[in-house]
């Protein structure tokens, strides 16, 4: 996301329309809810974790309703490949830094599917999903190759 102060962000809610907005990144989880920036100027008073779904960074202020839900292949970014089932049963797989301590104690900031889309970021609250899942790890340091044996047929070019 670019160097600016606020992003621009589209917060989802089960019950009622979708709120389009700014949002300060270093400031727009408060214990309560999360609060935006309308483009007419106004605040929003706090929209509560319970209502909300999901919260969008986006490139655009355009629908996120179309945008990608699950990778087509194994996603190649380093990470956690997590599946989060929300409350009302809807499915978002997406990619959680490998960093235990980039992880927010009000919920969950994930890299979605399509890196082309609208979507840069979404945050999803704990208190929308109904499980989280972790479906790979991607990246890993464990996973290295070990290197080829060299084979005792081939010469050394410094031998002695």
């Amino acid at each position: 996301m670019a160097g600016s102060t606020t992003k621009k962000a589209i917060v989802r809610r089960y019950e009622k329309e979708a709120v389009a907005g700014w949002v300060n990144p270093s400031s727009y989880l408060q214990p309560i809810g999360v609060e935006v920036l309308l483009p007419d100027g106004r605040t929003t008073s706090l929209i509560p974790y319970e209502e909300i779904k999901t919260v969008s960074f986006v490139r655009e202020f355009s629908s996120v309703e179309s945008e990608r839900r699950t990778f087509l292949t194994r996603p190649k970014m380093g990470g956690l490949w997590v599946s989060l089932r929300f409350r009302d049963g809807e499915v978002l797989e997406g990619i959680l830094p490998n960093n235990l301590l980039l992880v927010e104690l009000l919920g969950f900031t994930v890299i979605p599917p399509d890196p082309y889309g609208n979507q840069q970021r979404v945050f999803v609250p704990r208190a929308s999903l109904d499980t989280i899942e972790v479906l790979g790890v991607v990246g890993s340091p464990l996973a290295r190759r070990k290197a080829k044996p060299i084979s005792k047929d081939q010469g050394s070019l410094f031998e002695e």
